[in-house]
This record gives structure tokens, sequence and C-alpha cells, in this order.
């Protein structure tokens, strides 16, 4: 039985689903216009970091305090 279902599903999803359009993302692969300098790096990097890493600091900094019920 579980067979059966398999299969008329796996032909009848097809016709369901009808026309399905295929994207294709525009890719260029050519050297950077300008090359990005050490200092822009770091600062980059520095602000991710910290874009990612501080608010999940300051939570585990206050566990305490989101612990206490008042």
């Amino acid at each position: 039985m579980p067979g059966l279902l398999r299969t008329v599903a796996s032909r009848v999803a097809p016709v369901m689903r009808g026309h399905t359009v295929t994207q294709t993302a525009n890719l260029y692969t050519r050297p950077a216009k300008e090359k990005i300098g050490t200092f822009e790096t770091a600062v980059a990097m520095g602000l991710f970091s910290a874009a990612i890493l501080g608010p999940s600091g300051w939570i585990l900094a206050h566990l305490e305090d989101y612990k206490k019920k008042e």
C-alpha cells in the first residue's frame, strides 16, 4: 500500500504544481574595480563581530537579571 501511494504521489505531484519558472542569477566573475585595503577589512570584520556577538554577550552578562522573577 505505501508503494502504491508513493507511485501515485510521484506522478500526480508534478501535474498539481503546474509549470514552474526557473530563476537564474546574474553573476559576473571579474576582478574587483578597487582593491579593499587591510584597514577596511579589519574595520568591517570588527563591526560584523560586534553586531553578532554584542547582543548575545549582553544577554549572557545579564542572565541572572533575567532569571529573577519579581
